[in-house]
């Protein structure tokens, strides 16, 4: 996990990574965070979020944030994933994050995708499994996801998003199409679905 840090050792390093590119509904949440890389500040049990029990995820969550330099958490909407794609939206939103950083990094390492910044940036596909910054950002957008998608199960009640999160599972799917669209799910995603959208 600690391959790509010692290759930029003694720089700041941000990591940058998304959740819920693939769901119905939702938004698309990006974060960057800046760890502190000395021996005693690593975290141990830092990985991709999606090898993590919730519990876990959950606990290092409250940790990263207690420990980062810095850390941002931006949410892209569901009508800017319908208008810009995406692959955009994730891009914008992982822009955001790393200017919302109030820190500027030395380098930035980014899960898959380019970013249009003007620091360096280095694009490892599969980040989050080999980044601890990485993994680190992984854990939180992911954690900040699922605590608003269940939010969002409250306003919405039909669809259960507190079980699903928004992702296109059978249960999704059948309450999508009994219950038609709901204000937060993205039509360019649930056309397949349902005739209206």
């Amino acid at each position: 996990m600690l391959d790509y840090e010692k290759k930029f050792e003694g720089k700041m390093i941000a990591g940058v990574d998304e959740a819920g590119r693939g769901p119905l509904a939702g938004p698309v949440v990006c974060a960057a965070v800046i760890m502190p890389m000395g021996e005693k500040d690593i975290i141990e049990g830092v990985n991709d979020s999606k090898k993590l029990t919730e519990k876990k995820r959950e606990v290092l969550y409250e940790q990263i944030k207690a420990k980062a330099l810095a850390y941002a958490i931006v949410e892209v909407d569901e009508r800017t994933i319908d208008e810009i794609n995406i692959l955009n939206a994730t891009k914008f939103g992982m822009k955001g994050a790393v200017e919302k950083l109030g820190v500027t990094p030395e380098v930035v390492l980014i899960d898959a995708v380019k970013i249009d910044i003007e620091l360096p940036q280095e694009n490892i596909i599969k980040g989050d499994a080999l980044s601890y910054n990485i993994a680190a950002a992984s854990i939180l957008a992911k954690v900040y996801r699922d605590r608003l998608m269940k939010q969002l199960d409250e306003k919405y009640p039909d669809y259960q998003f507190a079980k699903h999160k928004g992702y296109g599972t059978k249960l999704h799917i059948e309450l999508l199409k009994k219950f038609g669209k709901s204000p937060i799910h993205r039509e360019s995603f649930i056309k397949n679905f349902i005739q209206s959208a």
